[in-house]
């Protein structure tokens, strides 16, 4: 059990080294609370028994261990309050009625990156969660069209296919009318399939050259399935702005576990939940404090990754302002 001044001397070691990156002595947690050096020393000793700090050998006083955060965000952290000029920032995202929902989380973590120098990581809505409404084409000058592809929850991609002069608008207007009649109501993660069994055997008894528009469009629902699985990253290098990330090799580490999206998987509650060190599946060195949204059925989730020693009072005051005014929620 860890008394009230444990606590206090805890936190203070938590907070400070936060802020500076540099051991923690007794002396400057007298300066803090009203106490004899011998005893704030005492009590630290006890505190490092307990596994909650740890001794840094290059200089005098102590450091948070990966317990001794994770009982500082679990027992002793208290949302920051954001700063105006923080709020403003935000609010200008969120009142911006031209941003769609995609835009407006992107353009709210890249905020977050700038406030914090931690990187931020969106992970979209997930493409099961999407059905094909409807594909629609334009015309537009010779030998290209515009497809344009809407799903059941409002999402809506473009994309220019470049055709052989020698096939007709009619061949294309055919083939997009089956795609619509067999297609349509597919999760968008398995219309790939759809098209291989059920449009491809029989498209050659509607349209000529139908193998060349079969693979235009496939290859047109193959790239939107992956960025309907949008993974989206701002700040990658910010790592290298933390004094505890001056070796490239450490650095390198993280930016490759940055490559296989698993490691940040996606959030599966509500709430705002952190995961200190070994619990981040990065690194040990690394923190990771992630959301789930859900606005009018779309689904995703934000990712701060920042160091262990993360400021993780205003990251978790900032997520949780983007939560509540997501799809014009509370002001």
């Amino acid at each position: 059990m860890i008394s009230e001044r444990e606590n206090q001397i805890l936190r203070i070691i938590v907070e400070e080294y936060i802020k500076t990156a540099k051991p923690v002595s007794s002396s400057h947690i007298c300066k803090n609370i009203k106490c004899s050096s011998a005893t704030v020393r005492n009590e630290m000793v006890y505190l490092e028994d307990l596994g909650y700090l740890e001794k840094n050998h290059f200089a005098s006083g102590r450091i948070p261990s990966e317990k001794g955060y994770k009982y500082y965000v679990d027992n002793l952290m208290q949302p920051k309050n954001m700063t105006g000029e923080d709020m403003l920032k935000l609010q200008t995202i969120f009142k911006n009625q031209s941003l769609d929902l995609s835009d407006t989380i992107k353009k709210s973590i890249e905020i977050v990156s700038e406030i914090t120098n931690y990187t931020s990581i969106v992970l979209g809505t997930n493409a099961k969660a999407n059905r094909l409404k409807q594909v629609e084409i334009v015309p537009l000058e010779e030998n290209k069209i515009l497809t344009i592809v809407i799903t059941d929850k409002g999402i809506v991609e473009h994309k220019n296919l470049y055709l052989p002069s020698t096939i007709s608008t009619d061949d294309v207007r055919k083939t997009v009318e089956l795609i619509n009649k067999l297609v349509v109501g597919t999760p968008i993660n398995e219309i790939s399939e759809k098209l291989e069994y059920e449009v491809k055997p029989i498209i050659g008894k509607y349209v000529k050259q139908h193998e060349v528009l079969y693979n235009a469009f496939y290859d047109a629902f193959s790239e939107f399935t992956s960025s309907s699985n949008d993974v989206h990253f701002v700040g990658k290098n910010n790592f290298l702005k933390q004094p505890e990330f001056t070796n490239i090799e450490k650095v390198k580490e993280i930016l490759s576990k940055f490559e296989d999206v698993s490691s940040i998987k996606e959030e599966e509650n509500n709430g705002i939940h952190i995961y200190v060190g070994s619990e981040s599946e990065i690194t040990d060195d690394t923190s990771v404090v992630k959301t789930k949204y859900n606005v009018n059925g779309e689904e995703g989730t934000i990712a701060i990754v920042g160091p262990k020693r993360m400021e993780y009072d205003k990251v978790v005051s900032l997520l949780d302002y983007i939560k509540n005014h997501l799809g014009g929620g509370n002001e």
